[in-house]
């Protein structure tokens, strides 16, 4: 059927993202990188005065620089997807 997800590993599929409708704004990636940050997804998150965004995986790991709001969402909706993807294997 056109449309449907369809599994890779004889698995779940889990649809594929839909496209987002607007911009996120620094207040919803300053919500996500908080929440990241609260349940130890990320180790750290802070915003730049410029808007860009450090975060740290783990407190060894390399700051990393994303640019903007959108790359702070989009972080999140890749742990998002890594984590369901993991957990569906995992049953």
């Amino acid at each position: 059927m056109v449309g449907q997800p369809v599994p890779c590993d004889g698995g779940i599929a889990i649809p594929a993202r839909n496209p987002r409708t607007r911009t996120p704004s620094t207040t919803e990636a300053d919500a996500w990188a908080e929440v990241l940050v609260r349940h130890q997804l990320l180790h750290a998150a802070v915003l730049a005065p410029n808007g860009q965004w450090l975060t740290q995986d783990r407190p060894e790991s390399p700051v990393r620089l994303l640019n903007g709001p959108a790359a702070m969402v989009e972080l999140a909706a890749d742990i998002q997807h890594r984590i369901r993807t993991t957990r569906n294997r995992t049953r």
